[in-house]
């Protein structure tokens, strides 16, 4: 799905003034500014990077459910693509919480990872074993998309496991109940949920 800068200055008025801001992109995996969406390549934004696997070089290795070397209200956004699924269920509220800690007033979490309703749509379909999307890590099956990306976890990447997962509704449950005032959840055509969270 693309979202560009001035898709998100008509939902979040701050961003219509022309001043650099902070985003944190957390689960960055190897740098790669092209990978960010549309709306956070605009040279306003300036990147720092944040992983638990430090073979990436991150600007910092550290978990999402413990990121003590991110000041609290020092970022304006938080980027998290495919991060959340990663967790431990009991989790899901600290990363939430850590997330939510470093953005400053008035900034907000962009949020993309697999919808499970569409995942049992196409598992319900027979599609489980066939490849829907390829992704830089390589193809990926519904399979993949429940439980993580087989190719890397075989490869040895734990990382790469999926423990949780997530719908709509339960998405936007957990967003509001780390603190965010408001939610904007997209569920487009392509199979991924994406949240636009706001404090």
């Amino acid at each position: 799905m693309k979202i560009t800068y001035d898709d998100l200055a008509s939902l979040i008025p701050c961003l219509n003034q022309d001043q650099p801001r902070t985003l944190l992109h957390i689960g960055c995996g190897k740098a790669d500014r092209t990978r960010l969406p549309e709306c956070f390549q605009d040279s306003r934004w300036q990147e720092i990077r944040l992983d638990i696997d430090p073979a990436v070089q991150p600007d910092i290795a550290s978990s999402i459910t413990e990121m003590t070397a991110v000041e609290t209200g020092s970022m304006d956004a938080v980027w998290s693509s495919h991060n959340l699924e990663h967790l431990e269920d009991f989790q899901v509220p600290q990363a939430l919480a850590e997330i939510q800690r470093a953005l400053k007033p008035g900034g907000f979490a962009l949020i993309t990872l697999p919808n499970l309703e569409r995942i049992a749509q196409l598992i319900v379909e027979g599609k489980i074993d066939e490849t829907i999307y390829v992704s830089p890590a390589g193809p990926i099956t519904p399979l993949d998309m429940l439980f993580g990306h087989q190719a890397s976890i075989a490869r040895g990447n734990q990382y790469m496991a999926h423990r949780t997962g997530f719908t709509a509704k339960r998405l936007g449950m957990h967003l509001i109940d780390a603190g965010f005032a408001e939610v904007r959840i997209i569920t487009p055509p392509e199979g991924d949920l994406w949240a636009l969270a706001m404090l």
